[in-house]
């Protein structure tokens, strides 16, 4: 008997946190941060998750609410995150100790995890192990986990497959079909059939876009949106900078691969950005730090810019935090005239991102566009692809999974009921084969 229980992502965006009992035996998938009420609780950056107790943040609902499992915390076999983002390992400092269990996930995952545990020293008594992506490796005598390629907005995303004595049960979130990425390989199709022939019994299933009557682009077209505005638009005498997510580690790369044509010396600004570079080196993805200066601390960030503002900002690319309009990021604090750099009009700023689908990112990105059309500045926004699959990229997944149960995750009510009627326009039965279950519900599936 398989039993699954919601403790975080379902009925909102982000804090992902899922556990499946097999029989005797509890997998953890993710254990994530709610990132804006991290954010509002905080006032900081976004990053820095080990300064305040897991208490204090499960009270504030920035963290999952772990209490939930507390009569399974002894059959914790693993704890698995999908992939770098912070919504998924940010709340691992916190909570993975709780559990005597290995945090299992890809060299990319590991390389962030440790690099943050490092910069907030905290000690883990977890063991952190390393799985490639496609790799498999048996966890007990009834249990085994297969990492399955698959892309997203950061490196070596992957499908996590819990094979079981029941069938397999696929945890996909968060992913979109890219065939053509800027950096690593296409989604697995191979091992995904593989895995429909063997039998999936059920699916979560990122559900984030399912109201977007599209299919999402894939990332080299973001890379020519890119080109397009920083090489086919003149910003010479002009600051250009640009602002992504920093996780993002394919647009870091075409940024500067582009920012090289342009002749400008590259600067990366604020901890996120270093952070995720740095894990990213360490696993040989990138070699950024032949062509790119990387600020992380405020001191460094500081005479940088003093630097920069004295030499001439035209000579420079610079690449800053702050793309969701954070009180104190480099770019709101630039903005704001908190740090040793002023915007003078028709500077360029590229916004690659898009903003978060949650009330409080909509308000500060307001409030910092106002404050930079003010200045006179030109803004280039919405150029990005996003990470996330769109409806026709969900009802390909879905065909080519053909899993007996779906779960919708990392979503709103909106895009779940959307999904519901996606799933039932293509056979599934709600509450029967396609279920909508919230933060806090359980969920008994039998073969």
């Amino acid at each position: 008997m398989i039993e699954i229980r919601a403790i975080g992502g379902y009925g909102e965006v982000g804090k992902n946190m899922t556990a499946v009992k097999v029989d005797d035996e509890v997998i953890i998938f993710d254990m994530g941060l709610h990132l804006p009420h991290y954010i509002k609780y905080t006032e900081e950056e976004g990053e820095n998750v080990t300064k305040h107790s897991a208490k204090a943040l499960q009270k504030v609902q920035a963290i999952p609410d772990d209490s939930l499992i507390n009569d399974w915390r002894d059959q914790v076999q693993a704890i698995i995150p999908s992939h770098a983002h912070l919504d998924h390992i940010g709340a691992i400092p916190y909570l993975a100790k709780k559990y005597n269990a290995p945090v299992i996930c890809a060299p990319f995952t590991a390389a962030v995890l440790k690099t943050i545990l490092k910069d907030e020293k905290i000690d883990l008594p977890n063991k952190i192990k390393v799985l490639p992506p496609n790799g498999q490796i048996k966890l007990t005598d009834k249990l085994k986990i297969e990492f399955v390629n698959i892309t997203h907005s950061t490196p070596q995303a992957v499908a996590i497959a819990l094979h079981t004595p029941y069938g397999v049960v696929l945890y996909a979130t968060d992913f979109k079909m890219d065939d053509h990425p800027v950096l690593g390989k296409p989604p697995n199709y191979e091992a995904l059939k593989r895995l429909q022939q063997k039998g999936i019994l059920v699916s979560f299933i990122d559900t984030l876009y399912a109201d977007a009557y599209k299919k999402t682009p894939c990332e080299s077209t973001a890379k020519e949106m890119l080109r397009d505005v920083m090489l086919g638009v003149n910003s010479k005498g002009s600051a250009l900078l640009v602002t992504t997510f920093s996780s993002h580690i394919a647009r870091l790369k075409s940024i500067v691969e582009f920012g090289k044509q342009l002749k400008r010396k590259i600067v990366f600004m604020g901890r996120s950005l270093s952070k995720y570079s740095r894990a990213a080196e360490q696993v040989n993805l990138i070699n950024f730090t032949k062509d790119v200066t990387i600020c992380h601390y405020g001191k460094q960030v500081r005479k940088k810019l003093q630097e920069i503002q004295k030499r001439g900002p035209e000579k420079y690319l610079m690449v800053v935090t702050g793309h969701q309009g954070e009180p104190k990021s480099i770019l709101s604090r630039i903005a704001n005239g908190d740090l040793p750099f002023k915007f003078k009009s028709q500077d360029h700023l590229i916004f690659s991102s898009i903003i978060i689908p949650t009330d409080i990112n909509r308000k500060q990105r307001a409030e910092l566009e106002k404050n930079l059309i003010e200045k006179g500045i030109r803004l280039f926004k919405d150029i990005h692809v996003s990470g996330h699959g769109a409806r026709e990229d969900l009802r390909d997944f879905i065909n080519l999974i053909q899993a007996q149960h779906l779960i919708p995750v990392h979503s709103e009510k909106p895009q779940i009921n959307e999904f519901l009627n996606l799933a039932e326009e293509m056979g599934y039965k709600k509450q029967q084969t396609v279920h909508k279950i919230f933060n806090g519900q359980s969920l008994t599936l039998s073969p």
